[in-house]
Formats: C-alpha cells, structure tokens, sequence
C-alpha cells in the first residue's frame, strides 16, 4: 500500500524507491519494498509448470499442466465430493486482488467448504470481537491519527511492522509528528520495542497479561472517566461488564503484570484528562491464550470512553473499493458453525475452517487434493514433521507462488505466478486497512517473464476445464486482462473505474469518516460490551492463570514478511538474522551465553537456534520470530493442545518453553 517508483531498464529492474507524491506514503518506503527487484530477479523464481511424482519432476506446458490437474479434480471429486479439495489461502493471496479472488471463486463454484486462510494463525480475535460486540466479523478500528490525543500500542511494534490490521506507512515520522502536536503516546510491552523508544511512556508488561491490565483501565474508567450519556444510549451489557472487571484493582493489575502503579496510574489519568484514546495490539497479543479476552477489554475500553465511531478514538475505513458504509446490514449474533469432519468441535467462522484442523482432514482422508495459495505451511501450521507427513500423502497438492518455498519439493504440481511487479493490481482485501478512504492502481512494470501466469488465470482455466466459470459475469476468459478485472471492481469504488485507472499515485477521496457503523451496522445503534461466552472465558482464565518462569513471545521483523524475502535484499542492503533473545538475567540463571546454540523445549517439541542476550526483554520472556525453518516456532506448537475454543487458533504466544546450550 506504499507507493514506490521502479527503474526499468528493459526488464531488469534496476532500483525501487519511495514515491514522493504518493498521499499517504509520503516518499517512504520500508525495505520489504525495495527489496522487491533482488526479489523479482532471485534465481529461485519459479519459471515454469512443474510436475513431481515418484520419476522425478519435470516441466510441463501450461495447457498439459491444467489439464492433468483438472483430471485428477474430477476423479477426486466424483470418487469423494467437492469437500475432498481444500484451498490454503496465506499472506501471498493478501497482495493479489485478481488472484485471491478468482482462487476462492473456485472453491466456491466446485462447491467445496475446505477453506483455511493466514487469518485464523495469527489473529483470528480480531474479526471475533468486532462480531460479537458489533455484529460484523469484517469491522476494523482504524487509528485517527489526525484528531487523536493518547495512542496506547499493545504488543504491536509498528517502527518494523507498519501495523497489524491497520497500515501506518512511514511509522517513525508519523509516530513523532504525533507527539510533536501534543499527543501522547504510550506501549505496552514486554520488549523495549523500537516503538518504545520513540514513546512517552513503556510499560515493560509480562507476557499474556494485557487484558488485566485493560481490563484495569475499563474498570477505573467506568467508576470516573467513561462517556455515561454515551454509554446509557449505545451500550447493552454494561453492568455485566462492570461486574466482569471489577476483580482487577489497582494492587491486582500491578501484582499481576509485574508493573509499578504508578505507572498504571499515568495511563489512566491520560485517558481521564483526554476524555477519548486511540488503542492498537498487534501479533503480540493476537497470537496468545489471551487473544480474545485482550481484544474484548481494548474494545470496552474504546467503548465506555466513546471513542469509537468518533473524531479523536477510532474510526471504521468503509473504504474506497468495498464503500461498506453503502451497504444494508443485518447483525451477526457470533455463534460459529461446525468445524470440518475430523474436528467438529472447532468453530467454523468467516466462511473458513481454522488452519488447526487442515492437517487432521488431510490425514482422515477428507481432504485429498489441496491448493496452497501465496503460503508456506511448513512455517505456518503447528507440528512441522506432522504437516510434512500430511503434505506427503495428499493425492494432489498445487503450490502456487513465485518463489520456491519450504513447502514446493513436497508438491506434486508447482505453478509459477506473476510477481508483484509483473501484474496490475489494487489493493483489495486492505482496503479497509489503511489511513484515509483511498486507493491506488498500479499497472504492471514488466512483462510476466518465462511462463508466469498471473494467478486468476491459473483458477479461471482450470475452472473452464471442469466447465465451471471462475470470472465475473460478462468477462469472457479469451479476452480477459488484468485490467479488465480490475475495472470491474472499480465500477462499485468511490470513484468510478476511471479515476481508480487513474489513481496511480494513490487517491485520497476522504479522511475519517464517522457514524456509519453506529447508525447502519449495529443492532439498535449499541455495542453488545459483555458477551456472554468472553464473560465465561474472563472467568475460567482468571480462575486458572498461573505463572511460568519461561514462555515464548512472538516479534516481528523489518526486513521479511512472515516467511518470505528472509535471505533477499535491496543491492547494499541486508537480510535479517534470526535468534533466541532472552534476558541477561534468564540467560545466566540458564547458563546460557551471547551466541551459544541453544534448545527451545515446549511440551510439543523442540527447535533449535542461536541464543542472543537482550537487556530490551522483560525477565521471563523469550523471543522467537516466526517464518524461519531452523529455528521454527511451528516444531512447539500442536493442532491438538492450546487451541483456542473461540477461534480455533493454535496458541503461539506465551507457550511455556525452556532454554538449554546444545547439548548441556
């Protein structure tokens, strides 16, 4: 969503930069970004169809690649039904519009329901408290950085990861024009975060304990400090909410998260003196035991202090493309349907099954052709050596992607996709992510090079082959483009396809904009503040919590985005390296040293990987990015244990684990 400009010098990319008259961007452009021609020109780049069985693999033509394909579909699914096929849909899709939308068009017109997606790794609390508390699981708060008085980040670092569920192009500036006009900003972390250096204040928290400490604050505030006329006209559930928070004073909140009242009462003091906030979390908090209890106090707190849907606190981005505040509504009440066959008791929500029970359908036979999607599973899924198992036994697995990835020698079909600089694009599934209601179409800088197909084109011909049509009604295949498929989106944008056509710089059609949500979205203009299953959940935690001398934390990293460009970079620049950061004072009580190997134990396996010694992480709190095959975070984790029952999702974030040099 960052503009940036492209030498080209026949079909070499020369340079990326930041494109100074981009609106939002503003000239900046993170390295992720200018890493994208090493990225475009790196020798892995997947050329050409490629099919592998037990004689070995060999290149196919694209009309004998899609036709083998399409022949194995229809035997699987005339032997075992459309649900015998499953789409894996990651991070990849996310950044291109034609193609993640005709990959589930597919699924769909197959009439298969096997679809998994990134969302339910890493932060499926997001879309399961906005549904419950406001009726739609696609509401996404978006900071008003223009109004706002007090930001509160929590377990977010947006100096290296440009935001979660909410981009902040050009991070460092933003941050500091921020509170050059008197805004004051506050993280809460158990790492002294690049973030936090900027910040007025660092509340060096233990892991997993952010929704005590919210649920502090939305406590305090409904006693002195909550918007009341507010609250008595938009608000359903605010007694049990007093109630629900009413154990954690200030003694509990400090005991508990290992922090000085003192600190905890200049928070609360902020808030009271501003009247309204901007809160954030990020992976930090989404990837915990705790996710959803932490979502539903940052959104009370929003709440009781009116700041939502309102000038100077949040507001919702109906966004440019999808124009949401257009839109009729009728509210969710939240009850999940099902899980898959092999796991009926994880909650099906969103229109997808979590990923924590993709591998179990695979190995009851439920599943017997998969496409993965712009994803790496090896590094995603929990239980690498189960998901390699899995993988193996499929009768049909597809990648699609554009580089070779952990997951590509395991695939009997590989299919190169046009990159991000060979294909036009608009920034559909983000457009409601960004900073103003905006927008920008990017045609494509090259031609695809050697036989890249763009990915919609991929699912469209194989979709007429199973004499199924995968586009928009009235685009005919034969004369299909890129092009032609965005103009179709662009017809119900804000401002027509020919300024979207236009918009290559990025358009601004508005800043915040307010009210929509409360007047078209939510059941009776209120917020449900309490509701009854995070009720039960606050209870059962509260009951049960228990401290760990050692768990692991999750961190993001400046240079990757999850598995990918982990080793590309700009001409000049650098990769990121990968450690096992802990405490001076965990890493001496361990005998552990600066650059020792060491192993990471959880009660579900090991992995194994260089100690680095950080005075920057609260003592007890281990840190671990993910996306790396050695060490993995996934060989920790298990599908079958510490699966949220709300969500599905597999805990990742305050795993107890222990640290040991290599063999001590």
């Amino acid at each position: 969503m960052c503009g940036i400009v492209v030498t080209v010098d026949d079909d070499t990319i020369v340079q990326v930069r930041g494109d100074a008259l981009h609106p939002l961007s503003r000239g900046y452009v993170c390295p992720k970004g200018r890493a994208l021609g090493a990225f475009h020109h790196d020798p892995r780049r997947l050329d050409a169809p490629v099919r592998r069985d037990s004689d070995g693999a060999r290149r196919q033509a694209w009309p004998e690649a899609i036709g083998d394909v399409a022949a194995a579909l229809r035997g699987i699914i005339d032997e075992s039904g459309p649900d015998a096929v499953g789409m894996y849909l990651a991070s990849g899709s996310a950044f291109d519009t034609n193609g993640r939308r005709a990959a589930e068009r597919f699924l769909r017109v197959i009439g298969s329901t096997q679809k998994y997606t990134a969302t339910t790794i890493d932060t499926p609390c997001k879309p399961l408290i906005a549904e419950l508390i406001g009726g739609w699981s696609g509401l996404t708060p978006v900071w008003d950085h223009e109004r706002s008085e007090v930001l509160v980040l929590v377990g977010t670092n947006p100096v290296v990861s440009h935001g979660h569920s909410n981009a902040i192009p050009d991070p460092v500036r933003r941050l500091r024009e921020f509170r050059a006009r008197g805004g004051e900003l506050f993280v809460i972390d158990p790492r002294r975060t690049e973030t936090a250096a900027l910040a007025d204040h660092h509340l060096a928290i233990r892991p997993s304990t952010d929704h005590v400490l919210l649920a502090h604050l939305v406590r305090e505030l409904l006693t002195d400090g909550a918007d009341d006329a507010y609250v008595a006209e938009h608000c359903t559930g605010v007694e049990t909410l007093r109630r629900s928070v009413e154990p954690f004073d200030r003694a509990t909140t400090a005991l508990r998260c290992g922090i000085d009242e003192a600190e905890i009462d200049t928070l609360v003091a902020a808030i009271r003196r501003h009247r309204h906030v901007s809160a954030l979390t990020g992976t930090g908090t989404s990837m915990s035991a705790t996710a959803n209890l932490t979502e539903w106090m940052l959104w009370a707190l929003h709440i009781v202090t009116g700041s939502y849907d309102r000038p100077g606190g949040m507001w919702f981005n109906p966004g440019y493309l999808m124009q949401l505040d257009r839109r009729a509504w009728s509210p969710s009440d939240g009850a999940p349907l099902p899980g898959p066959a092999s796991r009926p008791e994880l909650p099906r929500r969103f229109d997808e099954y979590p990923c924590a029970g993709l591998v179990s359908e695979i190995e009851s036979g439920t599943i017997r052709a998969l496409f993965v999607v712009g994803g790496n599973p090896l590094t995603a899924l929990p239980d690498t050596d189960r998901t390699t198992s899995a993988l193996r036994a499929l009768d049909l697995l597809v990648v699609v992607d554009v580089i070779e990835t952990d997951t590509t020698p395991l695939a009997t079909h590989v299919w190169p996709a046009a990159g991000q600089l060979e294909r036009a694009d608009v920034p559909w599934l983000l457009d409601a992510y960004q900073l103003a209601v905006a927008s920008q179409f990017t045609p494509a800088v090259v031609t695809p090079g050697h036989e890249r197909w763009p990915v919609w084109r991929m699912f469209a011909e194989l979709g007429a082959s199973l004499g199924v049509s995968v586009l928009p009604k009235g685009i005919d295949l034969a004369d299909a483009t890129d092009e032609s498929l965005i103009a179709r989106i662009g017809e119900g944008s804000r401002g027509g396809t020919d300024a979207l056509l236009a918009a290559q710089h990025g358009t601004v059609h508005s800043g915040a904009v307010f009210g929509w949500v409360t007047d078209r979205v939510l059941a009776d203009r209120r917020w449900r503040v309490a509701p009854p299953a995070l009720v039960a959940l606050l209870a059962r935690v509260e009951r049960s919590h228990a401290g760990e001398s050692l768990v692991l934390i999750p961190h993001r990293q400046l240079r990757k985005m999850n598995s990918q460009l982990r080793d590309v970079a700009a001409p000049g620049g650098r990769v990121d390296e990968v450690s096992v950061r802990l405490n001076p004072s965990d890493a001496a009580r361990h005998s552990v040293a600066d650059g020792d190997e060491v192993v990471v134990r959880s009660a579900h396996g090991a992995t194994t990987g260089r100690a680095h010694v950080d005075a920057t992480i609260v003592a007890g709190a281990v840190t671990l990015a993910h996306g790396w095959a050695l060490p993995n975070v996934c060989d920790l984790t298990s599908a079958d244990h510490d699966v949220d029952p709300l969500t599905g999702m597999v805990q990742q974030s305050g795993i107890p684990v222990t640290v040991a040099r290599a063999g001590a």
